[in-house]
């Protein structure tokens, strides 16, 4: 029952779900953690199934693509990419960590944060245009939103925390060795299925979201010396980028 709850307390922060009520507890916070696996393996298959029903509706491809490549920001309701702007935002600034610890907190949109959607926008909807023409192996959208997720999971347990975040310390209380394993057997299993699935393709695509998670979240790790909410969506945001790269590129192949 506790992990049903944590697990449900995930959900309702971490999607946009619609669910039957929302409530909080502290004392669940570390199967939140444990739980984002969890929460990925809903959203991917909310995205693969968005494919599915563009797919039958007969759509035009460009407008598919472009509903697929916003699909993941709208099942999130957007506090990834939040995230992955404000902290955009910050870093680009290359200013001292004081100042860019006040950009990250501020609620203004900055210039950088622009730029950088539209980056982001441009890129995904590129990658989704591919995959989309060809259609192969889309069922990856859901290794990818676990990994992601697994990532940033494993990131809150094993990384120093900014001292000006409330948020990933809470959820990293009581956390213990079996909420490791799970999230480290959740990935697996997702990464042994991507190549059960698709072969070495399966592969290269869980190995994209992992290297881009991993380049993302250091940058912004020595930028601020720590991680918080903001940075580890920043990470999410670009490590699933990365796999949806890898996964148009071997569209092609």
């Amino acid at each position: 029952m506790k992990c049903i709850k944590g697990f449900y307390m995930a959900l309702g922060m971490f999607t946009k779900i619609p669910l039957p009520f929302h409530f909080w507890d502290e004392k669940f916070a570390p199967l939140m953690v444990a739980s984002l696996p969890l929460v990925g393996i809903v959203a991917g298959v909310l995205w693969w199934l968005a494919w599915v029903a563009l797919i039958s509706l007969g759509l035009p491809l460009m407008l598919t693509a472009a509903a697929l490549a916003v699909a993941p920001f709208l099942i999130a309701g957007f506090i990834h990419l939040d995230g992955y702007m404000d902290t955009s935002d910050a870093l680009l600034s290359y200013r001292p960590l004081e100042d860019k610890v006040r950009i990250l907190k501020d609620p203004r949109v900055g210039a950088f944060a622009v730029v950088m959607l539209c980056i982001l926008f441009l890129l995904q909807f590129a990658a989704m245009y591919t995959i989309a023409e060809h259609g192969r192996h889309l069922a990856l959208f859901i290794s990818i939103a676990v990994i992601s997720r697994s990532c940033s999971a494993l990131s809150i347990l094993v990384l120093r925390h900014m001292p000006e975040s409330n948020y990933t310390p809470l959820l990293a209380q009581g956390i213990g060795l079996s909420h490791k394993i799970f999230i480290s057997v959740i990935a697996v299993i997702a990464a042994v299925l991507s190549f059960l699935y698709a072969g070495l393709f399966g592969v290269i695509v869980v190995l994209a979201v992992i290297l881009g998670y991993a380049v993302a979240i250091r940058f912004a790790y020595k930028g601020f010396n720590g991680i918080s909410g903001d940075l580890l969506g920043y990470a999410m945001v670009i490590g699933e980028l990365c796999g949806l790269i890898a996964l148009a590129i071997l569209q092609e192949v």
